[in-house]
């Protein structure tokens, strides 16, 4: 019994990722409609950008944490000014190819520099323990990451539904026409939001780096997983990505423990039996970010 609670709590930190990802994509597409293939790749700069400041420039852990997501935002809102916003009024599959091809560039330059060799980074000494949760033992690291997860969902889901700037988002979003009629200019909102979704995904990839091998190929490893949740969460939704991250996180642990050969596949077993009840997801509402 107190193997499986065990490993439920690595579910739940596995599924922290997972909703800090999945967030990001839903923000992205709710606003443009944009399928950001590219999401998984600045994941991965994430976790390279804090290697890369504590090696090279001895920035420790808490303010690569802030810096990191902070500038692949900024990077993010360039590339939606430079090339995104240019294919918006296109198909979709147009900005899916550009995602795709800026994914390719980016691990490329990075095997480039470091090879396909995984970079250790150690975990903040501060955290550098354990936590006696009454059954057993568990990373102080792991318990944090799990925390400032759920915290920091919380707080964006806040923000999109308590707050001026959320309910100007989520308008843009739902009724964009009417929402100009009403003198709010929709396109300045567009390059922020996704920038922000950057920066989400930057943010999990900075918490990554001490408990993940950093190497190229992270974000592809993990992206089609997160586009999985998306679907099942609902597209758009905010609240469906959040609970299908950490659900996700948790099934594929006890897959783990109990049938390990189905537990890469488990996602997407899920995500069919959940289509065929529900084609808009679990939470999804066609053309609403919820």
């Amino acid at each position: 019994m107190v193997n499986v609670i065990q490993q439920l709590f690595n579910g739940l930190v596995g599924g922290g990722f997972l909703a800090l990802l999945a967030l990001g994509l839903a923000v992205i597409f709710g606003m443009l409609r944009v399928v950001n293939f590219a999401h998984g790749a600045f994941y991965m700069l994430g976790a390279f950008g804090a290697y890369l400041l504590l090696t090279e420039a001895g920035v420790n852990f808490w303010l690569a944490l802030l810096v990191v997501p902070a500038a692949l935002a900024v990077v993010g809102m360039a590339l939606e000014r430079a090339f995104v916003h240019r294919l918006t009024q296109l198909d979709p599959l147009y900005n899916f190819l550009l995602t795709f091809g800026i994914t390719l560039i980016l691990q490329d330059l990075i095997k480039v520099r470091y090879g396909n060799q995984s970079q250790p980074y150690s975990r903040p000494a501060l955290l550098d323990g354990s936590v006696n949760l009454g059954l057993f033992q568990y990373p102080s690291y792991q318990v944090f990451v799990l925390g400032f997860a759920i915290v920091l969902c919380l707080l964006v889901w806040l923000l999109l539904t308590r707050t001026r700037v959320g309910m100007i988002v989520r308008a843009a979003t739902e009724r964009p026409e009417l929402t100009r009629s009403l003198g709010v200019d929709v396109g300045r909102w567009v390059t922020p939001v996704f920038g922000f979704g950057i920066g989400l995904a930057a943010l999990a990839g900075v918490l990554a780096a001490p408990m993940r091998a950093v190497h190229p190929m992270m974000g592809s490893d993990l992206i089609i997983t997160v586009f999985a949740v998306v679907v099942i969460g609902g597209l758009g939704s905010i609240f469906g990505s959040v609970v299908a991250g950490f659900g996700i996180g948790m099934a594929q642990a006890v897959g783990n423990l109990y049938v390990p050969a189905l537990s890469q596949t488990l996602v997407f077993i899920l995500m069919a039996v959940v289509l065929l009840w529900r084609p808009t997801g679990l939470f999804g509402r066609e053309g609403v970010l919820t």
